[in-house]
């Protein structure tokens, strides 16, 4: 009998978990990101609270402050002006301003015999239907983009509602972190240096995803943007944003945008911009990863690239932007479960409790 209580007691738990779970996940988002920023600015916090004698509430509330100060205003100014240049970008490309397909044409001229032939054997012989395929995709990028602007703007709303929650929700995980972090630990049916490794994995993983990632692909996208400005690229803004996205890919990065965009200055005869923005490409922006990833995430805190590049995909392609951080976090609960129940078994097989 006291079996059944105890699995009935048990069900009863898991299915009010879940209840609890689906009760919040028209808010996953601003709960997500309560988590990452309260993990993130938790050592500005403890800073403050030492400042300020002990006084949690002034602490947290001072904290989010500092947040909405350098983070979510200028983000909202940035979005603002994103959302004006993805708009008048779209305009170009529709007006025929932009002609994408003089641009491939230009390319084909100079493409060699052996690239030519290549393509035949992939059934890209005609290269009006590539261009009107490449074409259409750029259009039907830009009109995402634009379609997506005026969808930020009729759900003001909802965006407004949602940053409510994630600084109400930050409010109180930056004060009560010590005792909230002390019920989660007593909760998890865990040994406590089980709980020690996950704790230090998770918290590992977002400083690095968040302080280290988006730091350095922020960098290479003010990089970008500042020199595809400086050398009078149309919508250096958009550009820069785009940069920065695929900075957060390993193996991809920002040589995936201002590379082409250095071929066709080259090939549309702007030879010195097209210098310029090789050199700045190689010498600037690519080697921004090489030294500011190690300084600000630490070697021994990277997971393999092959791992972050995959759950970086996945996390997107299942989570949306979101899974930018939920993806990578999954991989190292994952890597971090496996070596813990690796270690666990060494243990017990040299205790001769396994056989």
């Amino acid at each position: 009998m006291r079996t059944i209580e105890n699995n009935a007691f048990l069900l009863l738990t898991i299915a009010i978990s879940l209840a609890f779970a689906w009760i919040l996940l028209p808010f996953y988002g601003a709960v997500l990101w309560g988590i990452v920023t309260a993990v993130l600015f938790a050592p500005l916090h403890r800073w403050l609270l030492r400042s300020m004698g002990q006084r949690r509430s002034l602490a947290a509330l001072s904290a989010v402050m500092i947040i909405i100060a350098i983070v979510i205003l200028p983000m909202t100014l940035i979005a603002a002006a994103l959302t004006q240049e993805a708009v008048g970008f779209y305009g170009k490309v529709q007006s025929g301003e932009l002609d994408l397909g003089r641009f491939f044409q230009q390319v084909h001229d100079l493409l060699p015999v052996w690239t030519i032939n290549l393509l035949n054997r992939f059934g890209l012989a005609s290269l009006d239907a590539v261009q009107q395929k490449l074409s259409a995709a750029l259009m039907t990028g830009s009109q995402y983009i634009a379609a997506q602007a005026l969808n930020i703007g009729q759900s003001t709303f909802d965006f407004i509602v949602n940053l409510f929650v994630m600084l109400y929700l930050l409010f109180f995980l930056l004060r009560d972190q010590d005792a909230l972090s002390k019920r989660i630990r007593d909760a998890i049916p865990l040994r406590a240096e089980q709980q020690s490794a996950f704790v230090l994995k998770f918290a590992i993983v977002i400083r690095a995803t968040v302080k280290g990632d988006m730091l350095v692909a922020l960098l290479q996208g003010a990089l970008g943007g500042l020199i595809f400005w400086f050398l009078g690229i149309s919508a250096p803004l958009l550009w820069a944003v785009v940069m920065a996205v695929f900075s957060l890919l390993p193996a991809i990065g920002a040589g995936l945008i201002w590379i082409p965009v250095a071929v066709y200055l080259l090939v549309t005869a702007a030879i010195w911009q097209g210098i310029v923005l090789i050199a700045f490409g190689a010498l600037i922006i690519g080697l921004v990863d090489n030294f500011l990833r190690p300084m600000l995430v630490g070697k021994d805190t990277k997971m393999p690239d092959y791992v972050v590049l995959i759950s970086t995909l996945g996390g997107i392609a299942t989570f949306g932007l979101n899974g930018f951080v939920i993806g990578p976090v999954i991989a190292a609960m994952f890597i971090a479960a496996w070596d813990i129940f690796s270690a666990s078994r060494q243990v017990a097989e040299k205790d001769g409790t396994i056989r």
